[in-house]
């Protein structure tokens, strides 16, 4: 099994504790680097919402999986509280409110690790699709829902990066970079990009603009796919997730998934994939997007650094002969 790279990258410009500026080379983005993993990992995302405020989460992770990691995010508007949700039973404790500062309607977002929750009941499990109760106590139907996200590993998986990027996509335009450590093909057999968006406080055709390497993939992101009872505040949530089929390139508004394949939008020998947002109406909070791509990736930074066996092999001897050298010279 190939070892996972787990970095992370807290979130203390959208909390205010620190003066952020431009990544060299990208715009400056809201939407922020939040967790990666390389390795023999994969990603599970789904979305639930519903005015009765209770009802099933779930994750499809496929036997012989370890979780490495899950969050669990919730979705507010015209509120400045924290919500309060339980799964299975079990009470989940929010970080701070991080509120999309350039659009309207106090929308807002909040993170969780559910790891503690979660894990016990994949580790070891069956396999396939697990459900989680999920029930939001506080703030009634100011909440439109939540966002699941677990990350897994297995050795029967491919190598590949997972990358989780959270806070909010500025709705007058947001910028997103992902750097690859290798040139890519997509047409490679076994070749896969994909991306999922979490956004709040969309429906009736609120709709968000997302352009890859400069090219239109889908001017029809949003809508409230997961919640449960219609066009109505409190449940107006959508998820791209593991039960979404890919959403085709220019979806129309029904069939936007928010689930999406990049890999049309590659040239043979990129190292890098640029992705772009704009929500016209500016009342959509895409406050989560998750990535899922071959090999070794970096968001908004360049791709981790993993010396080669054989360099670190020559790396080595080469110490070892200077170390001798001095020593035979000392002793003239």
């Amino acid at each position: 099994m190939t070892p996972i790279t787990h970095t992370l990258t807290k979130r203390l410009c959208a909390a205010g504790l620190l003066a952020c500026t431009a990544l060299p080379g990208s715009a400056w983005a809201s939407l922020d680097p939040f967790q990666s993993f390389t390795g023999n990992v994969a990603i599970s995302t789904d979305g639930f919402g519903s005015l009765s405020n209770a009802g099933v989460i779930s994750a499809s992770v496929p036997l012989g999986s370890t979780v490495v990691a899950a969050y669990l995010y919730s979705s507010t508007y015209f509120t400045l509280g924290t919500p309060a949700v339980t799964v299975d039973g079990s009470a989940v404790t929010f970080g701070p409110r991080v509120p999309n500062a350039t659009a309207c309607c106090s929308l807002a977002s909040f993170r969780a690790d559910v790891t503690s929750i979660v894990a016990p009941t994949i580790n070891g499990g069956g396999g396939g699709v697990y459900n989680f109760n999920l029930a939001e106590t506080a703030l009634g139907n100011n909440t439109d829902g939540e966002a699941l996200v677990v990350v897994y590993e297995n050795a029967a998986l491919p190598e590949a990066t997972v990358g989780i990027l959270d806070g909010f996509a500025s709705v007058v335009g947001d910028t997103t970079s992902i750097n690859f450590a290798d040139p890519l093909d997509p047409t490679e057999a076994g070749f896969f990009a994909e991306m999922a968006l979490g956004i709040g406080f969309s429906c009736c055709n609120q709709k968000s603009t997302v352009e890859v390497n400069g090219l239109l993939m889908t001017e029809n992101a949003g809508n409230k796919d997961d919640g449960v009872n219609g066009s109505t505040n409190g449940n107006l949530i959508t998820v791209g997730g593991f039960d979404d089929p890919l959403s085709p390139v220019n979806p129309t508004y029904a069939q936007d998934t928010e689930h999406y394949d990049l890999s049309s939008f590659i040239t043979l020998g990129d190292t890098s994939i640029t992705v772009d947002t704009i929500n016209a109406s500016q009342d959509d909070n895409i406050f989560l997007a998750s990535f899922y791509v071959s090999g070794q990736a970096g968001f908004n930074e360049p791709p981790p650094s993993v010396p080669e066996p054989g360099t670190l092999v020559l790396t080595t001897l080469g110490l070892f002969g200077m170390v001798a050298a001095n020593r035979k010279r000392r002793r003239s």
